[in-house]
């Protein structure tokens, strides 16, 4: 079952079409329940880019390190556009206005902790050189290689004129979906070709940049 928050009210978001701005949410979301197959989560292993390759440049995958607070493994370039720098490393958080970040920081947690799947409603923050965005979030839940669910796939796209950056947003409203299982367990997949850095982000070499970003490329 999904549930909207709007303000300090819940309603139910079933029969809600997606935004057809923002194709690449939905293929992501597709991609991550065909990954599953009834399971509770898919394993972080299982994620392969070739899976969602038109929507590499607004892919990420989080890693969650304290309660409340999650972080960018990898990230698209879309992301590090909006930033206007390198998101790898940074909290989820920063592309959050001050007065959303707590109600934001508590969805995405509950993602880990419940498991849930977040989908939410962005509306970007305004001034001199910042023109009126749109944008979509979704963060699906992973498990780790060590058995906790504390990694996430996610989506983002803003829709508009970038403009001066950073660019934060505003949470305009969020989605959340209870999770349905039809399968006990996980089921063993070998690793593939999503990978990032097992080491702390701080110490690795500058030099090696390959596997910082999502990066799509024409076949």
């Amino acid at each position: 079952m999904e549930l909207g928050y709007f303000g300090d009210k819940i309603v139910p978001f079933s029969g809600v079409r997606a935004d057809m701005r923002f194709p690449a949410i939905s293929e992501v979301r597709a991609y991550w329940e065909a990954l599953r197959n009834g399971r509770k989560v898919p394993l972080r292993s299982e994620i392969d880019p070739r899976g969602i390759e038109r929507a590499l440049e607004y892919a990420f995958v989080l890693e969650r390190i304290a309660p409340n607070v999650s972080r960018f493994r990898l990230a698209g370039m879309h992301l590090n556009d909006l930033m206007g720098m390198e998101v790898r490393g940074m909290p989820v958080t920063a592309f959050f206005t001050p007065a959303s970040r707590p109600e934001a920081s508590g969805i995405i947690e509950n993602v880990f902790r419940t498991p849930q799947i977040a989908e939410m409603t962005l509306g970007g923050e305004t001034a001199f050189g910042k023109p009126p965005m749109a944008a979509r979030l979704i963060i699906l839940p992973l498990q780790s290689d060590l058995g906790d669910i504390s990694r996430a796939l996610g989506c983002l796209v803003a829709d508009g004129a970038v403009g001066r950056t950073p660019r934060r947003f505003d949470l305009v409203s969020a989605a959340i979906t209870t999770i349905e299982t039809g399968k006990a367990g996980f089921l063993p997949v070998p690793a593939r070709g999503f990978a990032e850095s097992q080491g702390p982000i701080d110490g690795e070499p500058k030099g090696d940049r390959s596997h910082l970003r999502l990066v799509k490329t024409d076949k």
